[in-house]
């Protein structure tokens, strides 16, 4: 999906700050947005927005696609025209995240992601019915929660999990993150989010374009839910045994948070039902950074 900066460019400083590119790329997300069905849905006294995008009449099990930590649906602005042409998605922002509502604290006894997760699997069954048969992707953050929705909604033909979270294995984190809250100004908050862009979430620098950068800009100042310990906790590995559908494990060659070609062959060793793919050259975004191979994959794992 073109943009104003993708065409090999790398986002420096000054496009950075061109109001041009910036612009575009504002453009790009709002023709997306408009392509979708806006569906607030209010669980426990929690609103959940979520995007539908495709045919209402699709017979076929809907497709949820779930966002990564300090995200939202925009995680997914290059997969969602292959695949709605194909099958009707949907998107949530998930409770804390951008458009929806603040998840309330657990209470004692329950894990950290217990409210967010009953109103995500709560909002969802309202619109698709709580026994429908859905396909269920997650990337990051998102992974481990659709390890986890899968497990409490069941119902889940096929999962995709992307990047994700919960693993429990090393990490490949090099560079030092930078809290860009702390930023004295605006053109020092953007260039620690830049930093922080380049140094977590894409591995060519080429990658980094205005629409990546917009995208993680929107998506940080939105977000309200703390899921770094949620993932670094793990419990990935137990929710996919407890899964009986069909599995892809999907990570980029050169992830921080994991290393991808032994976490692969781990998950999938001994498992019929689950296949594995480490895709060259990309980096922890790998549906952004690598958007036609991977929908080429999903395309193929959801047919």
């Amino acid at each position: 999906m073109p943009d104003a900066l993708h065409n090999g460019s790398v986002l420096d400083h000054a496009a950075l700050f061109d109001p041009a590119a910036d612009a575009n790329a504002h453009r790009l997300i709002a023709r997306l947005d408009a392509l979708s069905t806006h569906h607030d849905v209010v669980h426990d006294g929690v609103r959940v927005r979520w995007r539908r995008f495709g045919q209402a009449n699709d017979q076929r099990p809907p497709l949820v696609l779930l966002h990564g930590g300090h995200g939202s649906w925009m995680h997914w602005l290059r997969n969602i025209e292959p695949l709605c042409a194909a099958r009707t998605l949907w998107l949530p922002d998930m409770p804390g995240f951008h458009d929806s509502d603040t998840p309330p604290a657990p209470v004692t006894g329950q894990a950290p992601l217990e409210p967010a997760l009953d109103a995500l699997a709560g909002s969802l069954a309202s619109l698709v019915g709580p026994q429908t048969p859905i396909d269920l992707a997650g990337f990051s953050f998102g992974g481990f929660v659709a390890s986890q929705l899968a497990v409490k909604r069941g119902h889940v033909r096929r999962m995709a999990l992307l990047g994700s979270g919960g693993h429990g294995t090393v990490r490949r984190m090099t560079v030092q993150m930078i809290n860009w809250r702390e930023a004295h100004d605006r053109l020092d908050e953007r260039s620690a989010l830049l930093h922080n862009l380049r140094a977590l979430m894409l591995h060519d620098p080429a990658a980094i374009d205005a629409t990546a950068f917009v995208i993680h800009d929107l998506a940080c100042h939105a977000t309200r839910f703390r899921s770094k310990e949620v993932s670094l906790a793990g419990g990935l590995q137990a929710a996919l045994d407890a899964f009986a559908g069909n599995l892809l494990l999907l990570w980029g060659e050169h992830d921080v948070t994991a290393d991808s070609r032994p976490l692969v062959a781990q998950l999938t060793a001994g498992h019929a039902r689950r296949e594995g793919a480490v895709i060259e050259g990309a980096g922890h975004w790998v549906q952004y950074e690598r958007a036609v191979e991977v929908n080429a994959l999903l395309l193929r794992f959801f047919a």
